[in-house]
């Protein structure tokens, strides 16, 4: 089965208030756990809203985009399909605060 990327865009589970933070926690916890009994998890975390870009040899801070373009987390499954990966997306609580998630089958280079 080909593994998939869960770009989560935009999150704003920032605002929430500590115990909606915690019930979402929760949620995602226990798609988490769901999703590994099901054989599909592989990893997900948050990211760090700052970073760097690299272009060519310059090297500057970033990224700065429009906040509901900015990639706030990742969900990697594993998934017969893209319309199966696309289905545990559309359940993922992660994506529940986004914008959007982008849902990319991961293409495995030969060695």
């Amino acid at each position: 089965m080909p593994d998939y990327l869960f770009l989560i865009r935009g999150c704003e589970g920032y605002q929430k208030s500590p115990e909606q933070m915690q019930q979402h926690i929760q949620k995602c916890m226990a798609w988490i756990d769901k999703t590994t009994r099901e054989g599909a998890f592989k990893s997900s975390e948050p990211l760090d809203h700052a970073g760097k870009v690299i272009s060519g040899k310059v090297v500057t801070d970033g990224p700065y985009a429009e906040s509901k373009d900015l990639v706030s987390g990742y969900v990697m499954v594993k998934a017969a399909n893209l319309a199966a990966a696309t289905e545990m997306a559309r359940t993922c609580p992660m994506g529940e605060s986004a914008a959007s998630v982008e849902v990319r089958e991961i293409h495995q280079l030969l060695a």
